[in-house]
């Protein structure tokens, strides 16, 4: 699975995006750069779906290991010294 990174250089591409009317007014009267604020938090919920996609695949594997940790313990663990 690829991630997003957080800060992009990647090109822009126009899109069609449908927006409340009262919303949009009330950003544009604020000067806010509406197109950065859906990139934002677009970037960042395909970042929570991307985890959330790779928690699911990988359950099977993380409770195996921690099955295992709970039989066998940490490995090395005798060497640590905190």
């Amino acid at each position: 699975m690829s991630t997003l990174p957080v800060v992009s250089s990647s090109p822009k591409r126009s899109a069609n995006l449908s927006l409340s009317a009262d919303v949009l007014d009330a950003a544009k009267a604020l000067r806010i750069n509406v197109s950065q604020v859906c990139d934002r938090h677009l970037r960042e919920v395909v970042r929570q779906e991307q985890a959330r996609r790779w928690q699911h695949e990988h359950a099977d594997f993380v409770a195996a290991y921690n099955a295992t940790l709970e039989v066998e313990g940490l490995p090395l663990a005798e060497f640590r010294t905190f």
